[in-house]
């Protein structure tokens, strides 16, 4: 029944040109909970709201309760794994569960990327002065014959089910919105202006990719909504002239951490999480998963 009632009160504020009836005006605003890691906070972003966790007011969960007309607890944080949902993030962060309460209405998650330590390969892959030398991206993170990145990945998994689990325990009406990570490179990549060369952009690419196929597994088996935002940013990534990108490089066009989404990333990925979640609305109550 989640899906119904928040359908409802989304469909007169997302409807172009449409105005809110007095009933609807009155409808109380929904109580809205952003968990996540940078791609969801935003980092380096102006105008900076947490300088602990690099979080940045014009980042997608502001964005999208903007849309919504949402009431908003953002507790997104740079760096944020799965354990820092239930844990103190750097010691000081409260556990982003923390946030969560019976009462909420819709919850966004963005995790993953740092429980399989995707963002050394930023480090340990790139080939800053041609012509490339060393091994390959993959040879690097292979051992025995096996992917550790995939292997990362798979072992992921539970600890992503589990946080979808203890999300609908805390907060059991909420719908909740799996949401992945932003497309970075065109195939083939953009050596040199990019450090990475085309197997290695290639093959991280195909790792994100793999890691936002297991989220979208993930979020069917546990009564979520899994958002692609993947392939609307296909044409968008860091090898695009700066007005087309939606995230930046290793040299920021606009402000941004680098290999981070930018402002306008941020504002197209709010865009099209709406959209999934009024489209989902419309559709009526669905029959929850059993747990």
């Amino acid at each position: 029944m989640r899906v119904r009632r928040l359908g409802l009160s989304l469909a007169p504020v997302l409807a172009a040109g449409l105005i809110a009836t007095p009933a609807a005006a009155s409808a109380p605003p929904l109580r809205y909970v952003a968990l996540g890691d940078s791609s969801a906070a935003g980092p380096l972003i102006p105008r900076e709201i947490d300088a602990t966790c690099l979080r940045s007011d014009r980042n997608w969960p502001h964005v999208l309760a903007g849309l919504l007309r949402a009431a908003l607890t953002d507790v997104t944080c740079s760096g944020a794994k799965t354990t820092d949902l239930a844990g103190r993030q750097f010691g000081e962060v409260a556990p982003q569960y923390d946030a969560l309460r019976p009462d909420t209405d819709l919850v966004t998650l963005a995790i993953g990327a740092n429980d399989i330590l995707l963002g050394s390969a930023f480090v340990t892959c790139a080939n800053p002065q041609p012509p490339p030398t060393g091994p390959t991206c993959r040879e690097r993170h292979t051992v025995d014959g096996v992917d550790q990145y995939a292997a990362r990945i798979d072992a992921t998994a539970p600890k992503v089910a589990a946080a979808l689990e203890e999300i609908h325990r805390r907060s059991p009406r909420a719908d909740v919105v799996v949401v992945g990570y932003l497309t970075y490179w065109r195939r083939g990549g953009c050596y040199p202006a990019d450090p990475f060369t085309s197997a290695d952009a290639d093959y991280l690419q195909a790792t994100f990719d793999r890691l936002m196929a297991m989220l979208a597994r993930q979020a069917a088996a546990h009564d979520a909504i899994y958002v692609d935002i993947r392939r609307p940013s296909a044409r968008h990534g860091l090898c695009e002239p700066p007005a087309r990108r939606w995230l930046e490089g290793a040299v920021p066009a606009s402000p941004a951490y680098p290999y981070h989404p930018n402002a306008a990333g941020m504002a197209r990925a709010a865009g099209i999480i709406a959209e999934a979640v009024r489209d989902r609305g419309s559709h009526g109550p669905r029959t929850p998963v059993r747990r």
